[in-house]
């Protein structure tokens, strides 16, 4: 779910939103340099390496604790950029984390979830590596436990600007707010995304892949977008559901995942 319930001073959106994790993404393989150099192997197109989250983490790690050692990063991209689903921020996180081991800093979750939030509001969520509940901005975190359906999730090949959803005059903005409680007791049926209106309006490719699967599952929009997703009761529901979709619509990117309540990172980290 994704709640706008007031706009601040400064343009930001004031959100309530549930984070989850997926047991599909990205990913990294980090190495150790004497040199102090950061390389990344991987470019992603249209980003350059001083713009790319994975470097600058990197490097805002180094600056702040003052590290003389580099590393070589290979990164392995699996999730569509631009989609909604946290792939750069999440990437980003997976650096501070992996890295704080790597150089053996010794910095307190706590103390990489602020590093993570100067380079995007949703990198805490990912550092911290647990199912939460979000407030502000998403950076006021709550863990959560939700429920671990599977879903199918699709990207219909566009890409969606984020600031112009929240640019556009006919966005909600002034959604009630509700207690933490509350959201997670009204469960997947009571849930919305704010954005999903606006998206449909200025996107009708999201419009179409929404309306395509909310005739088969329970479909929502993820973020702004451009990935929606379908939630299914068994992984055997929603490969079949993939299967359908890969035949009907095969421009379309689709994959289906484990819905987690642990990030795989921790597990990775023995966290």
């Amino acid at each position: 779910m994704l709640h706008i319930v007031g706009r601040r001073a400064d343009g930001y959106h004031e959100l309530q939103t549930l984070f989850q994790f997926v047991d599909h993404g990205d990913s990294l393989q980090l190495r150790s340099r004497d040199d102090g150099r950061i390389l990344l192997d991987g470019d992603l197109d249209g980003v350059s390496s001083e713009d790319n989250l994975i470097v600058r983490a990197a490097r805002l790690l180094q600056a702040h604790t003052g590290t003389s050692q580099g590393a070589s990063i290979a990164l392995t991209k699996r999730l569509p950029m631009g989609g909604g689903l946290g792939g750069g921020s999440s990437d980003a996180a997976t650096t501070l984390v992996g890295l704080n081991a790597l150089w053996s800093l010794n910095l307190s979750e706590d103390h990489l979830a602020e590093l993570g939030l100067r380079l995007g509001a949703d990198v805490p969520v990912f550092v911290r590596g647990r199912a939460a509940w979000a407030e502000g901005i998403g950076e006021r975190l709550t863990p959560v436990e939700l429920d671990t359906p599977w879903f199918v999730v699709v990207h219909p090949g566009i890409s969606v600007s984020t600031p112009a959803v929240f640019r556009a005059p006919e966005l909600t903005r002034d959604t009630p707010p509700i207690t933490m409680a509350r959201a997670i007791e009204g469960g997947a049926s009571s849930w919305r995304n704010d954005c999903e209106p606006t998206v449909r309006q200025l996107y009708p490719d999201v419009a179409q892949a929404l309306d395509w699967l909310n005739a088969r599952a329970p479909s929502m929009l993820t973020g702004t977008g451009a990935c929606v997703f379908a939630r299914l009761a068994s992984r055997a529901q929603a490969l079949h559901l993939q299967a359908e979709l890969e035949q009907e619509h095969p421009a379309w990117h689709v994959f289906c995942a484990r819905g987690l309540n642990r990030s795989p990172l921790l597990d990775d980290l023995h966290i």
